[in-house]
């Protein structure tokens, strides 16, 4: 089973680390791209749409485009430094009864497990 998230759980002083994972498995069919005549998977080339030759894995950046056509390049470090201190920690302020929850609410069920 793929792990989506871990983090941990903090209510109080205690402090328990968890693995989350998805309780459902999706079974959507999943179709591979083939050459018509040999009947084999294709690649996906990435392709510059300035330059228009094929780009290598080293030469690609990841970008915000903030006008048409206009955009800042953004580094992984920077990313990693922005990303917020609490996305690692679910910290529990209250309890709700089971009862006061709709089941229906949730789309996708999820399962923690402590790591």
């Amino acid at each position: 089973m793929q792990t989506i998230w871990k983090g941990a759980i903090s209510f109080g002083l205690v402090h328990v680390p968890i693995k989350m994972h998805a309780a459902t498995e999706n079974k959507d069919i999943s179709f591979r791209t083939l050459h018509k005549s040999c009947g084999m998977p294709i690649k996906n080339e990435k392709k510059c749409q300035h330059c228009d030759k094929a780009i290598s894995s080293d030469e690609i950046v990841k970008g915000y485009e903030y006008e048409p056509g206009k955009f800042v390049i953004i580094k992984d470090e920077e990313l990693e430094a922005i990303a917020p201190t609490s996305a690692k920690l679910i910290q529990i302020l209250d309890f709700v009864d089971l009862t006061e929850i709709d089941p229906f609410t949730f789309k996708k069920h999820i399962s923690y497990l402590q790591t």
